[in-house]
């Protein structure tokens, strides 16, 4: 299997410590604030823990992991955003622009690491270069992905004259969304956008999509829907609706297929890296905002199998990874 790689001018370890970075302090313990709608549990945030470990910050021993930050709903952020400035936590770890705002409306001085769509065109910072303030973190290009991985469905689907997109309202941006439905009208299909805000508006969703003709479904990125990708992978399963997702471990969990780059190493490379930074000193200000720089396409085969799809032979070549 093919590994594409995309270099981008901000990512991976090309970028030095800003000067002024002071080292790890004995005997000190360092709290890490969090406001996540997934669980701690999750793969991402074992890996995340460990790395740490291994870079010096030992749970349980000079590190604190806000355990209450995990699985919240988003409208609990605030109150927890402000539950930790009031608790002086050192870097509080933001997944998602709703999480990261909720973050910014509670302290303007309290470090905050985000991984979000697009972080400058969101106006959560400033530039990829000088993020200014007190926000750095991951931007994921999810806007290009959701485009990339809406022309892979369309290929998937040969003939295809109607697809669906389900978006998440608290994000999709009317002019991204529109870009989408070009895209897809350019190429003869049509595409029916299906917003949801909670997690009990998603298998209707889903199911109005199906109603609609639709003949597969992209899910686009977003923490809601990242963090209830069950519903979708049980529910597209049970209605027979082929479906591509935002990160390729969703594939390896029986989703149909996937584009983009694996969380689990976004968390392990990148997060960690960048936290580590911060709670040596680093401001986020003169941190960088770092971009995925590996990205792979993974294609579920016993999905495919039991929605009686044929993958096309072309795709069959262009994936990284087949789950036979």
């Amino acid at each position: 299997m093919k590994r594409r790689e995309f270099i981008t001018l901000l990512g991976g370890s090309a970028i030095a410590w800003p000067l002024g970075a002071r080292g790890q302090e004995p005997g000190r313990t360092y709290r890490l604030g969090v406001l996540s709608q997934a669980l701690r549990e999750e793969a991402r945030y074992v890996a995340f823990i460990d790395e740490l470990g291994r870079l010096g910050f030992i749970e349980g021993q000079n590190l604190s992991v806000d355990g209450q930050g995990f699985g919240l709903r988003p409208d609990q952020f605030a109150q927890h955003a402000a539950e930790q400035v009031k608790a002086k936590v050192d870097v509080i770890v933001c997944p998602g622009e709703v999480a990261i705002r909720a973050a910014q409306q509670a302290t303007a001085a309290i470090p905050i690491l985000g991984v979000s769509a697009d972080m400058v065109d969101s106006g959560l910072v400033r530039s990829l270069a000088n993020p200014g303030g007190n926000t750095t973190g991951v931007s994921i290009l999810a806007t290009e992905l959701d485009g990339k991985r809406q022309s892979l469905l369309i290929e998937l689907l040969a003939g295809a004259r109607r697809i669906a997109a389900l978006s998440d309202s608290s994000m999709a941006a009317a002019r991204q969304l529109q870009a989408l439905e070009d895209a897809a009208r350019s190429r003869g299909v049509e595409l029916t956008v299906h917003a949801v805000g909670k997690p009990d508006e998603i298998a209707p969703a889903i199911d109005a999509a199906k109603a609609a003709g639709a003949s597969g479904l992209n899910v686009l990125a977003s923490p809601l829907l990242n963090a209830n990708r069950r519903i979708i992978i049980e529910r597209t399963a049970v209605i027979g609706l082929p479906a591509i997702y935002q990160w390729p471990e969703t594939a390896e969990e029986g989703g149909l297929a996937a584009y983009g780059p694996r969380f689990v190493q976004l968390y392990r490379e990148q997060m960690a890296r960048l936290l580590v930074k911060l709670l040596r000193g680093v401001k986020p200000a003169d941190l960088p905002v770092e971009q995925p720089t590996r990205f792979e396409l993974v294609i579920n085969m016993k999905t495919a199998n039991s929605l009686g799809l044929a993958i096309p032979p072309l795709m069959l070549a262009q994936a990284d990874g087949l789950i036979e």
